[in-house]
């Protein structure tokens, strides 16, 4: 201990029968004067002010400049008073208000750090304000851009985990993350009301609507407006086909070419058959998982069979889908119907599980028979057969198409003919619901 000055802030003392001891008085005034409530008026500024106010603090950054703060340490502690400037000692401990920038420091190890820094420790705070000012409905409010929660390593001496906890009181409280664009609510995900883990999304804050909802006794999942997505491309002729980035699966649907017509028989006056109604295109179905697509999809499209021009219809062509030229679901096309001069049978349906809808058979006694509808019902209709003449020449109507997809969405066959050509087959009134189309309708009988 010194006789002098005192321990810790270096107050010099009055010594017994000394002279002038208005003189160390006065000095240590000055001292505390510097030393409590301590405010300084910048620790950033380099360049030592003119005309500083009596009894102003500074701290000294690096490069202090002028003829007073030049060549002294940063850090220093400098007192204007009387057109002078003196430096004042400083112990660790210290805590001095920068009033520039609005920040407390603390003398520590020598040098000024931010007293936050030195805090360690903060217990039972009513209210935290981080850019923003708390109140009694926020007492933690927070007003940034980028936040950062890290776990503290095993390194460091945690466990490398992080996990936020929140808890609430009873099941019937809310525990939830509320997400908010221009201060209306738009999402709000956790324990809404009781204890299974729910996401309401809002257009304005008032009205919610429930996305999903976790059981949490079984942990089954339910979607009250349903999930998923879905999208249809439907191909009319080759191409290639590339799934959407968020597709987890793909079905598809291939369905073969028509079989073409018959031809009528002709000639000499006595019973001629019709041509034969072409047989419907077979349908293939099947469901990949996208991971197991390498590459775009390569679509073939079946070409309807020719219609025979004195004999019977050509088989409709095979519709493909391949991957790498490797066919992974091929649906073959439908048989072309018979010729009249082999008695006009229908032709039979393409192939499939099941076979598609067959062609009509022609007559000569009655109207030629329609395609078949029921032999596949989801299927496409067969083509309606031709009318025949009978020994005395009498003109029989052709048969109409099978109605397709007759228990889906149907589509209606056409109509057969008299005396004339038969109407196309409707297509698919909604393709991207259902695919199958409907039969083309037979011509009727013509003794000319």
């Amino acid at each position: 201990m010194s006789d002098d000055h005192s321990a810790r802030l270096e107050l010099p003392y009055l010594a017994a029968g000394q002279m002038q001891k208005h003189v160390t008085l006065n000095e240590a005034l000055t001292r505390l004067d510097a030393l409590v409530q301590t405010a300084v008026v910048s620790r950033s500024v380099a360049a030592q002010p003119a005309s500083p106010a009596d009894g102003t603090l500074w701290i000294l950054p690096d490069g202090a400049s002028g003829a007073d703060w030049v060549g002294r340490p940063a850090g220093a502690l400098m007192r204007a008073e009387g057109g002078g400037w003196s430096e004042v000692s400083t112990a660790d401990g210290l805590t001095a208000l920068v009033e520039d920038a609005g920040e407390l420091v603390v003398r520590h190890a020598g040098a000024w750090v931010p007293l936050g820094a030195r805090l360690g420790v903060a217990q039972n705070l009513d209210r935290l304000g981080v850019g923003t000012t708390a109140d009694a409905g926020n007492p933690f409010s927070a007003r940034l851009n980028v936040a950062l929660w890290t776990a503290l390593e095993a390194g460091s001496g945690g466990t490398g985990d992080l996990r936020l906890a929140f808890n609430k009181e009873t099941p019937g409280d809310v525990l939830s993350l509320l997400f908010q664009s221009g201060w209306g609510g738009r999402a709000e995900l956790g324990l809404i009301g009781d204890d299974d883990l729910k996401l309401k999304v809002s257009s304005d804050g008032s009205q919610w609507t429930e996305a999903f909802a976790v059981d949490r006794t079984t942990g089954r999942a339910t979607f009250a407006l349903g999930a998923g997505r879905r999208s249809v491309s439907v191909f009319t002729a080759d191409g290639a086909y590339t799934p959407p980035t968020w597709a987890r699966s793909i079905e598809a649907v291939a369905v073969g070419g028509g079989g073409g017509g018959g031809a009528g028989d002709f000639g000499a006056s006595g019973a001629r058959f019709g041509g034969g109604g072409g047989g419907s295109g077979g349908a293939s179905r099947t469901e990949w998982p996208v991971e197991a697509l390498t590459t775009s999809l390569t679509v073939a499209i079946g070409a309807g069979g020719v219609g025979g021009a004195a004999g019977s219809g050509a088989t409709g062509g095979d519709s493909s889908v391949l991957l790498d030229d490797v066919a992974l679901l091929t649906a073959r096309g439908g048989v072309g119907g018979l010729a009249g001069a082999v008695g006009g049978g229908g032709g039979s349906g393409g192939g499939g599980v099941p076979p598609s809808n067959g062609g009509g058979a022609s007559s000569v006694v009655a109207d030629a028979a329609p395609g078949r509808t029921l032999d596949r019902p989801d299927g496409p209709g067969g083509g309606g057969a031709g009318g025949g003449l009978d020994g005395a020449d009498v003109e029989r109507a052709g048969g109409n198409g099978g109605d397709g997809g007759a228990l889906a969405v149907s589509a209606a066959g056409g109509t057969g003919g008299s005396g004339g050509a038969g109407s196309p087959g409707a297509p698919a009134p909604l393709p991207s619901l259902h695919w199958a189309g409907g039969g083309g309708g037979g011509g009727g009988g013509m003794a000319s």
